[in-house]
């Protein structure tokens, strides 16, 4: 009984309930997220951090950030993970740096000093992306060495933080003619290259779900085949439609035909007139479709939900009973040309689309 799905489209595959929807049935989230409290007196670093950036006129031409941390061994010593910085402003959006001295690589025990840029929250909006190219740098406080990593990446909700970049070993900072830390003092920072900020098209879908109530319960149809012409519908893949019916307000028919492996029958439920639907608009539906056994009573059945609209009006399956089942007699389905075809449907909710430009 484990049978694909699809969309009644031409007779089309995509998938029914459960399955990834198409790109007129999108929906969108967006889940914030809680970044950790201030610590109190008590849990307070006795290591001193200095931030400064380019003393430029205005903010947005602004594009470095330095980070310097007197005392870095305290920092060391704390073994807290992520450090962050304070928040700046650079080309319009806000930031952070976060900072993991003893940052290790998986299956790696070698300890790398590794920078990170986060987008803050409050600058994430649902319908902009934004591509930043810059690099993130250790100064070297000697002789101008300085270590850094170019990094592009798209900050947008579901991705406001930069991979990590480990910028160099632990042991390598610590060596006494490295220049990245001095009188006890590493200097970080970020220089930006270029920020664009996109306004992405979205698409929004709201889905509205009933109670289930008098006015929207299941309503069945049967449609009984007397005559099936078996030889023209099996050998020449015919496809059978059935009178149309009304539920819901809705006018409806079934689609039966033989599938395109030559093994199954096909079953789809179709709403006839779409035009009654307003556009960008859809109706969930629960729906049944039951080949009747007339032997015993034990009906072939399956049983989706899915939306129906203008774009897509008919769902169903592929592949449902075997066409050796079907034919066979015996099992009560195919009874000397004779069949019945059973619809359950229940409008359970609606839905509406916009799209944002």
């Amino acid at each position: 009984m484990g049978n694909s799905c699809a969309k009644d489209a031409g007779r089309s595959n995509p998938c029914l309930a459960n399955a990834t929807p198409s790109s007129r049935e999108q929906t969108t989230s967006n889940a914030k997220k809680k970044s950790n409290a201030t610590p109190s007196p008590r849990e307070q670093t006795m290591f001193n951090v200095k931030t400064t950036s380019n003393a430029t006129p205005s903010p947005r031409e602004q594009t470095t950030f330095k980070w310097a941390i007197d005392g870095f061994s305290s920092l060391l010593d704390k073994d807290q993970g992520w450090t962050r910085s304070t928040v700046f402003e650079i080309m319009g959006v806000n930031w952070y740096l976060k900072l993991n001295p003893k940052y290790k690589k998986i299956n790696d025990e070698e300890e790398y000093v590794s920078l990170k840029l986060q987008q803050v929250q409050s600058s994430v909006k649902l319908d902009t992306v934004v591509e930043a190219s810059f690099k993130l740098m250790i100064y070297d406080q000697s002789d101008g060495k300085h270590r850094e990593q170019l990094v592009n990446h798209s900050f947008q909700t579901a991705s406001t933080t930069s991979g990590i970049s480990c910028m160099l070993p632990l042991k390598t900072l610590h060596k006494q003619s490295s220049g990245f830390l001095v009188n006890n003092s590493c200097i970080f920072g970020i220089e930006f290259i270029k920020v664009a900020i996109i306004k992405v098209n979205t698409t929004l879908e709201t889905l509205f779900v009933r109670k289930m109530d008098v006015f929207n319960e299941p309503k069945v149809y049967t449609w009984e085949i007397e005559d099936l012409k078996t030889e023209d519908f099996f050998a020449l893949k015919k496809t059978s439609y059935s009178p149309e019916f009304e539920i819901g307000g809705y006018t409806w028919l079934i689609r039966m035909y033989p599938s395109r492996d030559g093994n199954h029958l096909s079953l789809f439920l179709r709403m006839n007139k779409t035009n009654d639907l307003r556009k960008d608009s859809g109706n969930l539906v629960e729906f049944t479709l039951s080949i009747k056994n007339q032997e015993n009573g034990e009906d072939w059945k399956l049983t989706g939900s899915a939306q129906f609209s203008s774009s897509s009006p008919g769902w169903g399956w592929d592949k449902s009973i075997s066409l050796e089942d079907f034919k066979d007699a015996s099992k009560g389905y195919l009874i000397k040309g004779k069949c019945c075809i059973e619809a359950e449907v229940a409008i359970i909710g609606s839905s509406n689309t916009e799209y944002s430009q």
